[in-house]
């Protein structure tokens, strides 16, 4: 298996555990969004809390140039370690969330 089929199957596997459990409040449902053409992987909150509307993004990742970039991690823990534990270089991973001036002191690439 070449690394990008690697880094796809691994990112969509990390986020299908987080899509399968359930929230403990409200009537939400969380769902995982993959296009591998473009390489984008997105966990979707949809619902109501509250008798309030829940719609939006809570994690998006990419694959760029054959980095993993985190574009939005809105997960407790984060998925930064869960993609090391599953043997992701942290040098292949870019916290895209964080400014380019701070990303030099992450641990993780810059870009």
């Amino acid at each position: 298996m070449d690394r990008l089929e690697f880094y796809r199957e691994t990112i969509e596997n990390v986020l299908k555990k987080h899509a399968d459990i359930p929230y403990s409040y409200g009537e939400i449902d969380e769902y995982l969004i993959v296009d591998r053409d473009r390489n984008h992987f997105l966990l979707l909150d949809v619902g109501w809390q509250q008798k309030r509307r829940v719609h939006g993004c809570l994690t998006h990742v990419q694959i760029i140039d054959g980095k993993i970039w985190i574009q939005r991690d809105g997960i407790e823990d984060g998925i930064t370690e869960e993609l090391v534990a599953a043997g992701v270089p942290p040098s292949d991973i870019v916290l895209g969330f964080q400014p380019p001036e701070v990303r030099p002191y992450t641990g993780y690439a810059i870009a």
